[in-house]
């Protein structure tokens, strides 16, 4: 999972960039860049780390521009390193970078295609450069020395035709304007705003809407499934529907864990859909466990405090803040190897022991993945002093991996694969445990006014693209799984792969333009 951003500004776009990139911190902690252009030059610095790590106050004044693109990342399928890092730029034809959010299902065949029948080179194995190669490559079809917006459209026209998965892009073209779209199913988000300044207007795309809210963007709609938006040098705005059969189907783990609860995401506001999950989950406990005897309702901090509030109220029981979170430890779910994980629960997560001691503690989280984190947070709360420890997931049990940009492990690490609740509830040690239900939990996230299906594969292993194949996910398996993982992290300490890499400052060539 990834966060994007593009402004076409009147004035300096890099400090608007980072400020809105540390909005979006969340959705990536592995590296971060910006790329920004002026007089069709860009400039460019990204590297390992977090936003403010990667900036420091020399890289931004070598950061000039009206316009520019920005990107926060998080490795999938076991690849890190600042190799990868994002924006990725090809010189030809205009000078074009590109920012991504989700997985490619058929990146393997397009690098062959690319190599051979599009004579392009690939210089990583990630996906987003096959979209940026791709992306170039119908664009000099075109074959127009000052591309305009029907150009670039049917640029992405022929991109969507070829390219299959989850991908929310926003592309710069060196000296004409900033394009952003998202895939027919429109499985990743992406949303389009604008803010008054005294000459007119500056627009920006951003993965969510509070990046728009942090800079005083005003939210105009979603880039809908299969759309792109083209905003020229000049601020004029147009849009095209680029892609056949486009449908609303939405990841619904979006809602579960990784978008913000300020956001709002195909008009349908994370705070209310995480509200809703909570009563939802205390109708099913008064129906499966009506004497269920909780003293006290305890939330996995963060991203289930909302879920966890109304499920305490809903039930008429005590709401406590149990644990403190340490704010500079990294979210445990999209650390890359499973000992990193281990080590960081105790680091991140302290119980406060008199909100435990002598009671029936009801933990609430988003979700249930490994298990190996609630298994290590149970054990707390109970040496904290619980008498019963109860857990509750927000979500459904995590079954199947993620293809379209979730870094879901291996199905054999995935404690729910082939397990029932009550093994699970033995796995992780819990007294009881209860799993939201899949169809209270799309209801708790549909829109009312728009019609939209929701990408629920890793609950019920059903993946809308269509083209996923068990040999598909058996190499996913191999790539994913820990020992490889592991693998790769002992490479890196040996060998130094990857390691402090970093790239900044001009790009020395001029666009075609």
């Amino acid at each position: 999972m990834c966060g994007i951003v593009g402004i076409v500004g009147q004035s300096s776009v890099n400090l608007a960039l980072y400020d809105s990139l540390t909005v979006l911190q969340h959705r990536g902690q592995d590296a971060a860049g910006i790329v920004t252009s002026d007089k069709r030059r860009l400039y460019l610095r990204k590297d390992n780390g977090l936003v403010r790590d990667v900036f420091h106050t020399r890289h931004m004044r070598n950061l000039p521009g009206n316009m520019g693109i920005g990107h926060v990342r998080y490795p999938t399928a076991g690849s890190s390193g600042s190799a990868q890092a994002q924006p990725l730029y090809v010189n030809s034809p205009y000078g074009i970078a590109l920012a991504h959010n989700g997985n490619l299902t058929n990146s393997e065949v397009l690098s062959g295609e690319i190599f051979r029948d599009d004579l392009r080179h690939l210089n990583t194995d990630s996906d987003s450069e096959v979209l940026l190669n791709i992306l170039a490559h119908e664009l000099q079809k075109q074959h127009k020395i000052n591309p305009n917006a029907e150009d670039v459209f049917a640029a992405i026209r022929a991109l969507h035709k070829r390219c299959s998965g989850a991908y929310a892009v926003v592309a710069m073209i060196v000296g004409y304007g900033i394009v952003g779209f998202r895939d027919k199913f429109g499985i990743r988000p992406l949303v389009f705003g604008k803010r008054k300044v005294r000459k007119g207007y500056e627009y920006m795309l951003a993965s969510e809407s509070v990046a728009l809210d942090s800079q005083g963007f005003t939210l105009i709609r979603d880039v809908a499934p299969g759309e792109a938006i083209w905003i020229d040098m000049d601020g004029n705005v147009q849009s095209q529907q680029c892609a056949d059969d486009s449908r609303l189907t939405p990841c619904i783990f979006e809602h579960v864990y990784f978008a913000r609860p300020d956001s709002r995401i195909d008009g349908v506001s994370v705070y209310s859909s995480r509200i809703k999950m909570g009563e939802k989950l205390a109708k099913k406990i008064m129906r499966e466990r009506p004497d269920h005897g909780i003293d006290v309702v305890i939330p996995i901090p963060d991203t289930s405090r909302t879920a966890a509030v109304e499920l305490a109220n809903a039930l008429g029981v005590k709401f406590r803040e149990g644990f403190v979170k340490n704010r500079y430890i990294g979210r445990t779910f999209i650390m890359p190897g499973q000992s990193q994980r281990k080590k960081s629960v105790k680091q991140k997560l302290n119980a406060i022991p008199q909100e435990f001691q002598d009671k029936n503690v009801l933990l609430v989280d988003d979700s249930i993945v490994r298990g190996t984190t609630c298994k290590q947070i149970i054990e707390m709360a109970r040496d904290a002093g619980a008498r019963k420890v109860f857990f509750c997931s927000a979500s459904p049990p995590v079954k199947y991996p993620n293809v379209y940009g979730i870094d879901m492990p291996a199905v054999s690490e995935l404690i729910a694969h082939g397990k029932t609740v009550e093994e699970v509830q033995k796995a992780i040690g819990a007294d009881w445990l209860l799993f939201q239900d899949l169809s209270d939990l799309i209801d708790a996230c549909t829109a009312e006014i728009l019609p939209m299906d929701f990408e629920c594969s890793v609950f019920n292993g059903v993946y809308v693209t269509g083209d996923v194949t068990e040999a598909y996910l058996a190499t996913l398996e191999a790539r994913r799984n820990d020992s490889a993982k592991n693998k790769k992290d002992r490479e890196h300490d040996l060998f130094g792969v990857d390691s402090g890499d970093e790239e900044e400052g001009q790009l020395s060539l001029h666009s075609n333009g």
